[in-house]
């Protein structure tokens, strides 16, 4: 049986050497493996599946090349089949897939970006632009420029003569804007994109002649000291209309909200080492930091933490009482949430 094994691990080393920069043999570190599993797996699978120890290895042969050393290894130490399954099919992501997913999936530093993590403001639907009302149509294979910002009457633009519910909040990000366009000259489109910014390769509605069309679109701002924060190119002449429906705003730093929790008094007994738990956190907020305290003398403190074990995960405080008779010690908490906005 050693020389039908020996084979056996010779055919799978070389099927698996595809995967290899070099065909490995029993003598390395992933040969040696691989023959163990195969040593001492490949009886039983004959005696339970039936499937000749040739069969199986040409079965396995891709799947012990795709494996790294660290799940070969397991495999070949336990000690049932299925364990060796289990441990032969896990393994660690090589350093390249694990860049090509960190490159390719968001990171906890980028949570929090001032220019990504923008926070949507829904507003009921206000006319902005109307430039049937104001400013005239807009030539063919021309720019306009257009305020969306701290604007407290649109009525210049054709807009509604309010702040759309927009005006007091300021500078923002970006805007979700309605797009209409009215009896364009001919085909073609237009193009809404930040103030000052090259216009891109883009269209936010197509048209065609005489068309009234829209589009609901997001449109990244310009958020310098300019008074206008979008520019919409046209390739025909046409006159354009544009509703707000919300706003993307900066994401802003807020500071915790923190309370404290009333002190609770606990009675330790004489000559004993006990913990105590704090008082509860309001509905909402999160123990942060507990306090202990006592004025007994001979009353040593232990430490503080989480319980882990209650729910809730209170915070406790931990007393040796060294005297002859019971103490009394005190505990409270420090309870904190990130607010909203």
């Amino acid at each position: 049986m050693g020389k039908k094994f020996t084979a056996i691990t010779v055919g799978l080393l070389l099927a698996a050497g595809a995967a290899q920069a070099a065909a490995p043999t029993a003598k390395t570190p992933r040969g040696q493996q691989v023959y163990e599993i195969v040593r001492k797996w490949a009886p039983h699978v004959q005696e339970v599946y039936g499937v000749e120890p040739m069969d199986w290895a040409g079965q396995m042969a891709s799947t012990f090349a795709g494996a790294d050393l660290a799940a070969l290894s397991a495999a070949a130490q336990a000690r049932t089949f299925d364990e060796m399954s289990e441990r032969l099919l896990s393994r660690q992501p090589t350093t390249l897939e694990y860049n090509q997913a960190m490159a390719a999936n968001p990171t906890p530093d980028a949570l929090g970006d001032a220019a990504t993590d923008l926070v949507f403001v829904p507003v009921t639907p206000c006319r902005i632009i109307d430039t049937r009302v104001a400013g005239g149509v807009i030539p063919a294979n021309s720019t306009r420029d257009f305020d969306i910002t701290d604007v407290t009457d649109y009525a210049f633009q054709g807009g509604a003569a309010t702040n759309c519910n927009v005006g007091a909040a300021g500078s923002f990000a970006a805007a979700m804007i309605n797009f209409i366009v009215v009896t364009p000259s001919t085909a073609g489109y237009i193009t809404a994109y930040p103030f000052q910014a090259s216009q891109p390769l883009a269209a936010t509605v197509n048209y065609v002649a005489g068309d009234i069309r829209g589009n609901l679109s997001v449109v990244k701002l310009d958020q310098g000291a300019a008074a206008s924060e979008m520019s919409v190119y046209t390739f025909a002449q046409t006159h354009l209309v544009a509703d707000i429906v919300g706003y993307f705003i900066n994401p802003a730093a807020t500071n915790l909200d923190c309370v404290s929790t009333s002190v609770a008094s606990f009675s330790i007994a004489a000559n004993t080492v006990n913990f105590f738990n704090n008082p509860a956190c309001p509905a909402g907020y999160r123990a942060t930091t507990p306090y202990c305290w006592t004025a007994a003398s001979g009353v040593y403190a232990q430490g503080s933490g989480y319980n882990a074990n209650s729910p809730g995960s209170p915070t406790f405080c931990s007393w040796q009482n060294t005297t002859g008779s019971n103490q009394t010690t005190f505990g409270g908490n420090v309870c904190c949430r990130v607010p909203g906005r």
